[in-house]
């Protein structure tokens, strides 16, 4: 609410520090701004539109938070960051560049809109809305199932481990089957062939655990720290007690990242073919 004595570009410069330098036509009205008033600042560059009925104040150039705001505000009442954009804003992901994914209320009669990619989920409960950084913007729960729907298998698995290393408690139903596509497209693409996946085996002491990826015959194990996102889906606790009982049983352990496997893959691929092409026994 405006203040009594405030002129009314205090009350707009008030209102644009709180949502990250951006503001709407009706918080413009409300601060004593009519539309000429509103024109004369747009013409002298105080006032810049970014959709319509939102603009930023004093400049355009605004940081990601800013972006995301404006979106959610030209969306109208009831929108919500979503996405890769709740996922950016929560810090499970980078920011993307592109349009701002932003959730509607089914019952909500907004149309597309340039620079903003609108969904509308079948059903957007009050538990799956919250704020952060005073940015309407779905749960860590709900954002993470939104990416298990919709991104790539790589975004979605990194996504999910941030979360859970920010202590946000949040599960996923996307199966290991998943898991094992993912790195079996990885094998196919770099042209290697097909691992065991999730080799159930036994250690010297009669511990059993699960190895993600097994040659078998070339006594060659690939454990995928990405791929294990999950608290609890090994055995050990230590990946170097892990590794320790792996080499125990006579492989040869290689340990990769998410990072890794996206971003070098050639040289990950490189390294794998060469220890296949070592000696081969059973297990």
């Amino acid at each position: 609410m405006r203040h009594k004595r405030d002129p009314p570009d205090r009350a707009i410069a008030r209102i644009a520090t709180r949502q990250h330098g951006v503001v709407t036509t009706a918080q413009l009205g409300a601060a004593g701004l009519d539309r000429s008033a509103v024109a004369r600042r747009l013409r002298a560059g105080r006032l810049h539109c970014l959709h319509r009925g939102v603009y930023a104040v004093g400049h355009a150039s605004l940081s990601d938070k800013g972006q995301w705001m404006a979106a959610v505000l030209a969306c109208g009442e009831g929108a919500v960051l979503s996405h890769l954009g709740a996922a950016a804003l929560w810090g499970f992901l980078r920011p993307a560049k592109g349009p701002v994914d932003v959730s509607l209320p089914s019952r909500s009669s907004q149309r597309r809109k340039g620079g903003i990619r609108i969904h509308r989920p079948r059903r957007l409960a009050v538990r799956d809305l919250t704020r952060r950084s005073e940015i309407p913007v779905t749960t860590p729960q709900r954002t993470i199932d939104d990416l298990r729907r919709t991104a790539p298998g790589h975004l979605f698995r990194r996504a999910a481990r941030q979360a859970q290393l920010a202590g946000y408690r949040v599960t996923s139903d996307r199966t290991r089957s998943d898991l094992e596509r993912d790195f079996a497209a990885f094998c196919h693409r770099h042209r290697l062939p097909p691992p065991q996946v999730n080799v159930a085996l036994r250690d010297t002491r009669g511990r059993c655990f699960t190895v993600d990826f097994l040659w078998r015959p070339e006594r060659l194990a690939v454990e995928t720290d990405s791929f294990r996102y999950h608290q609890g889906d090994v055995a050990f606790e230590d990946d170097h007690a892990r590794d320790l009982a792996l080499r125990g049983l006579g492989l040869t352990v290689l340990r990769y990242t998410g990072r890794q496997l996206e971003g070098e893959g050639a040289a990950v691929a490189a390294e794998i073919r060469a220890r296949l092409g070592r000696g081969r026994s059973s297990v």
